[in-house]
């Protein structure tokens, strides 16, 4: 599990166009990594509209912002242009990247558990290291708080 001051390890995911895509790619750039549960599903649909909304101010302050979900690269391309989103998402579909920053693990739903992502936030800074964790994230206002946080960062 990544924690504050940890470098983040340079794992590689799927971009949308189906390409490898790693996180090494962003060094020398701040980058918000937002983990996600399921595309098109109202707490990640509002999640990503949030960042999206965001988008140019997120960029203002030299930060990308990439989501990641277990989701493949077609549902992520349809998911993107379905809400118009303004955000990267990227794949993790053998669940390697979740285990490496600890999103993944055992879940409840109506007394139901199962295994599925956590959905959490980190921000990464320049030097590609974890300088924010948002863990069990509650989507309403959370945008604007990694925002903020990402404004901190030099």
């Amino acid at each position: 599990m990544l924690n504050v001051g940890d470098p983040v390890p340079d794992v590689t995911l799927t971009g949308m166009d189906g390409a490898p895509l790693s996180l090494s790619a962003f060094k020398g750039n701040k980058l918000v990594l937002y983990f996600y549960p399921k595309d098109d599903t109202s707490g990640c649909t509002r999640e990503a509209q949030d960042f999206s909304g965001l988008a140019g101010e997120f960029e203002k302050a030299g930060t990308w912002i990439l989501g990641v979900s277990k989701d493949d690269p077609k549902k992520h391309h349809k998911f993107t242009e379905k809400y118009e989103l303004k955000v990267g998402l990227a794949s993790d579909m053998d669940g390697s990247v979740c285990e490496a920053f600890g999103t993944w693990g055992e879940k409840s739903l109506y007394g139901r558990k199962y295994m599925g992502i956590e959905r959490a936030t980190f921000l990464i800074d320049r030097d590609g290291t974890v300088a924010r964790v948002w863990r069990k994230v509650k989507v309403p206002g959370h945008a604007d708080e990694v925002l903020a946080a990402a404004r901190e960062l030099p």
